[in-house]
C-alpha cells in the first residue's frame, strides 16, 4: 500500500468539482485495467493524494508513471481549457511526486484519517474518493 502525492505542474489551482470527478473517474477505470487499487483520493486545489495498493509485480514507479499519464491525457481531453490557458499547453503533473508506503497493520488508518483531513482549516480540501470495500491485497 502506497501513500502518493502528486502536484499540478506550476502548482496551478486547477482541481474544481468537475476536474475532481473526471479524476475519480478515471482512476476507476485503471481499476478495471490494471492491478492496482484506489483506497482514498483526496484533492487540494494545485495536488492529489492517492492511498494505493497493487500486486507485487507493478514497482511503484510504474504505478505512478500508469496514474499519472493516463490521468493526464484523459483530463486534458476532458478540460481542454486546462491545457490552454492554465498550463500554457504544458504537462498537467511536476517531475516529482511524493511516495511512502503504508503498513496494513500499523499505518493504514492513519493515513486514511490523514488524506480525509489533509489541510481542512487552512486549505479548501476535500475526498473525492472512498471506496469502503475494496479488497485487500494483503
Amino acid at each position: 500500500m502506497y501513500h502518493l502525492v502528486c502536484p499540478v505542474k506550476y502548482r496551478r489551482k486547477v482541481f474544481t468539482d468537475k476536474v475532481e470527478n473526471t479524476l475519480k473517474n478515471i482512476c476507476l477505470e485503471i481499476e478495471k485495467r490494471y492491478e492496482i487499487y484506489f483506497i482514498e483520493i483526496g484533492a487540494d486545489k494545485d495536488h492529489v493524494h492517492f492511498l494505493i495498493q497493487s500486486i507485487p509485480k507493478l514497482s511503484i514507479t510504474k504505478i505512478i508513471t500508469i496514474i499519472k499519464s493516463i490521468t493526464a491525457r484523459e483530463i486534458f481531453k476532458t478540460h481542454p481549457t486546462i491545457k490552454k490557458e492554465i498550463l500554457w499547453g504544458g504537462q498537467f503533473w511536476t517531475d516529482g511526486y511524493y511516495v511512502n508506503t503504508v503498513g496494513k497493520f500499523s499505518n493504514e488508518e492513519m493515513m486514511k484519517n490523514y488524506i480525509r483531513n489533509q489541510g481542512k482549516e487552512k486549505r479548501n480540501y476535500k475526498q473525492i474518493y472512498f471506496n469502503p470495500n475494496q479488497p485487500t491485497l494483503f
